[in-house]
């Protein structure tokens, strides 16, 4: 039970929206996708799989995340919102781990040689304490690393390095992390990258702008003439 009462207190941790326990337990699509996870994996290991299988499709059914019964997740895994999750057969997740919604964790291998795939690792492991951003795409055998952050909408086909930030497609490192103070980044991104991204904004607004004057003068001189 203090398990159980742990994670909801995980999610209450990470979720601003989250208003209490009881809340939390009966509105949280991935807290129940977690419990049909468990479920479905107990069955997987005792070699029941089709019944594995089935548990795992009532789950997406009903939550909208598609978790592998053989995928080995650690605790406190946090899935916010959850639309769109995948988690492939072969993914290891460790702990205090945070997917947001449209997170993929897939293979890269062609379909044409499945059968040389099975039993080998073909999808991804998550280190303790990264975050994967909504939308992101982290495909194949490779490794985020402890603390790292994968930006929203990314592809990364690549091992990521712990503490450090990713984005793009294809992703490119963007934060070392190691003296960034170890606080929760919601969807992957530091506060410094969202900083960032405003002055971004702010450049394009007075590219605009400058545009708009050079095209004036422009005019003017064109009037000139």
């Amino acid at each position: 039970m203090s398990k159980i009462v742990d994670l909801i207190d995980s999610y209450i941790e990470r979720d601003p929206a989250a208003k209490g326990r009881i809340e939390t337990l009966l509105t949280s699509p991935g807290l129940h996708a977690l419990a049909f996870y468990r479920f479905s994996s107990f069955f997987w290991m005792i070699k029941l799989q089709v019944f594995a299988r089935i548990i795992s499709y009532l789950g997406r059914f009903l939550t909208g995340i598609e978790i592998h019964p053989g995928a080995k997740i650690g605790s406190k895994l946090f899935i916010d919102h959850g639309m769109g999750v995948v988690i492939g057969e072969t993914s290891v997740i460790g702990d205090y781990v945070t997917l947001y919604h449209g997170v993929t964790l897939g293979g890269v291998a062609p379909s044409i040689d499945s059968e040389d795939q099975v039993n080998k690792k073909r999808h991804p492991t998550l280190d303790d304490g990264s975050i994967i951003g909504s939308g992101a795409q982290v495909l194949g055998a490779i490794i985020i690393g402890k603390n790292a952050r994968v930006g929203s909408n990314s592809v990364v086909t690549k091992s990521v390095e712990a503490n450090k930030s990713v984005v793009g497609v294809a992703s490119r490192y963007t934060t070392d992390l190691k003296d960034i103070e170890k606080k929760f980044s919601a969807y992957g991104f530091t506060k410094d990258e969202q900083d960032r991204s405003g002055i971004v904004d702010k450049l394009v607004k007075e590219n605009d702008r400058l545009s708009k004057k050079i095209e004036e003068i422009e005019k003017k001189l064109n009037l000139k003439e």
